[in-house]
């Protein structure tokens, strides 16, 4: 009980101001529990908002350019409302949350992610590089301005106004919102594509390259649909289990809620009252920078669920996950980095796993997988309690090492059943010893288990295939894909035993029989040279397997990519341009 009770009092509404260790001057280390470190702060109501503000302040001071920076915090906020001077802006590696059991328990009056530290200059608010952040479960009382790209989530929140995508038009190339309410207009602006999941909202406006809309509510109906307008709009997602999150319960103290499954549902699934379960604080190990590996093994291997707070963990052995419904939950864009070349995480084949909120950085030693999920030849099925991985993101590259950093591949899914919600997979582009003998990552996903889904799958620059599936059944609602920039010549990039020019985005091996993806976008930049990609996705020719509205875009360079889908499709050349395919199956394309 003695972790609980320092949790409650250290969190309790009945006590004001009871982190300030000096009134005259607020610094970092205040708002502090101790059992979950110097990375996670704890507002209340209560709170002084002069105080409060000025560490909102003081943290996006150091994280709004921090885009390769070392720390990370996690901010939350506890159940009731907050001052009107109370307003949050999201930087880099920063990750803001409510207590309550549902976003309405926690109102604060604004929070933004703005794009102005970039370029430097009024109207060019570009946020193409406004990754590694997170809000959610919380009710924002204004207009919210959420500009981002990949490696973000936006969850459980209710806004009471407008959701705006873009900061002022300037460039984006995001992103990913789920189970959220906006009152008023949704706007994506100039956001290249977006997977929207679950979200009500009183209409759509805009759209720029793929657009999707997946079980979604709406007042008013889209107007247009692809391929005039780039808008995929599925009407109910099949199958979900929202993320689970950090909750405070009066009577139950400190604890994470896990939702339940659901199963063809539109709209946010805590409309009418949010549907899980309560598990104590005293049931996870509090995971903290500097643990080793081998004392989070032992604390799994004793039956606790892991919760990691914000930071970078440098892992010398693989962290093993290997019970079944366990959960691993991370905050603050907490960070593994294996240091001998082995895995950061091992995923066992069983029941109900859930791992959540994590950022998987490769090492200087290469590692053959960052994160394995079931080992090879897994067999069993979890149809009845599917493995959940969500807000996942993988880094090869971009952050200034002593040498350069590399894997094989970030992620391989062996295990079936498995639901993927929301991953950027990334072979760094731009930042420290970043090229194409640096950097090094044949692929960025393998899937070999049957009946995995994926929503907002998002993989860029691999040197080989971004995507290669191998399971049956499998599903994609959203995919979004770079080639890599940095191709140094065609001859050392042709796939087939030297017989095809480029690497498809999408390799579906030829002994899938059922396969469905739907609204993906993939797009190319020959920044080095001047390449061909022959197509951006590989598929068998069976009735099973089915590709609908994908997009190709030229971004620049030249000469481009000579297909969408095999052999079919109309090529896109120098130049920014873009084609389209409204489905294809079984050879045949419309």
């Amino acid at each position: 009980m003695k972790k609980r009770t320092t949790i409650f009092l250290a969190a309790s509404l009945l006590f004001t101001n009871l982190f300030i260790a000096c009134k005259k001057e607020i610094n970092v280390r205040n708002f502090h529990s101790e059992d979950f470190g110097k990375n996670i702060f704890f507002f209340t109501p209560k709170d002084d908002p002069k105080s409060v503000m000025a560490v909102l302040e003081d943290i996006y001071k150091r994280q709004e350019s921090a885009q390769f920076g070392e720390e990370r915090y996690a901010l939350y906020f506890m159940p009731g409302t907050y001052s009107p001077e109370i307003k949050v802006q999201v930087g880099f590696y920063m990750h803001v949350a409510g207590l309550g059991k549902n976003p309405t328990d926690t109102k604060i009056t604004k929070l933004d992610s703005l794009a102005r530290w970039l370029t430097n200059r009024p109207g060019n608010n570009n946020a193409c590089c406004n990754f590694w952040r997170e809000a959610e479960n919380m009710e924002i009382m204004s207009d919210t301005v959420w500009a981002v790209s990949q490696a973000t989530s936006l969850r459980r929140v209710k806004i009471n106004g407008n959701l705006s995508l873009h900061d002022d038009r300037g460039w984006c190339s995001g992103g990913f919102s789920a189970d959220s309410i906006i009152t008023g207009v949704k706007d994506s602006g100039s956001q290249q594509q977006w997977l929207s999941r679950n979200n009500e909202y009183k209409n759509w406006k805009s759209s720029n390259w793929n657009i999707v809309m997946m079980g979604d509510k709406r007042q008013n109906a889209l107007e247009g649909s692809w391929p005039e307008i780039a808008y995929t709009d599925i009407e109910k997602t099949p199958l979900v289990r929202e993320k689970p999150f950090l909750m405070f319960d009066e009577k139950k103290g400190l604890g994470v809620f896990l939702p339940d499954f659901k199963y063809n549902t539109k709209g946010a699934g805590w409309a009418d009252g949010s549907k899980g379960k309560f598990i104590p604080i005293e049931n996870f190990y509090i995971a903290k920078p500097g643990d080793s590996a081998a004392k989070i093994n032992g604390e799994l291997n004793e039956g606790k669920h892991l919760f990691f707070t914000p930071g970078n963990y440098e892992i010398s052995e693989a962290i093993c996950v290997e019970k079944e419904n366990t959960i691993v939950l991370g905050t603050g864009l907490a960070t593994l980095i294996p240091e001998n070349g082995n895995e950061c995480m091992k995923v066992a084949d069983e029941d109900g796993i859930v791992i959540a909120g994590l950022l998987f950085d490769a090492g200087e030693k290469k590692s053959q997988n960052l994160l394995l999920v079931g080992k090879e030849g897994a067999d069993k099925s979890h149809e009845k309690n599917p493995v959940t991985l969500s807000d996942l993101y993988f880094r090869v590259g971009g952050k200034d090492t002593e040498k350069p950093v590399k894997v094989e591949t970030c992620i391989t899914i062996n295990s079936s059943n498995v639901v993927c919600d929301n991953f950027w997979i990334w072979r760094a582009d731009h930042g420290a010893k970043v090229g194409w003998d640096l950097n090094e990552a044949d692929y960025g996903i393998i899937v070999n288990g049957n009946d995995v889904t994926a929503y907002a799958l998002m993989v860029e620059h691999f040197k080989k295939h971004e995507t290669v599936w191998n399971g049956n059944r499998g599903k994609i609602y959203m995919y979004q894909c770079e080639i890599p920039y940095d191709v140094p010549s065609q001859e050392v990039w042709k796939s087939h035993n030297n017989s095809k020019n480029g690497y498809s985005s999408i390799c579906v091996s030829p002994s899938v029989t059922d396969f469905d993806a739907k609204g993906l976008g993939i797009y190319l930049l020959n920044r080095k040279a001047a390449v061909t990609l022959e197509s951006p996705v590989e598929v068998p020719d069976a009735p099973g397997v089915k590709i609908e509205n994908i997009c190709t875009v030229m971004i620049g360079g030249h000469p481009g990519m000579s297909h969408i889908v095999n052999d079919k499709g109309k090529p896109v050349l120098k130049g920014v341009s873009r084609e389209v395919l409204s489905e294809y199956c079984n050879g045949e394309a419309r």
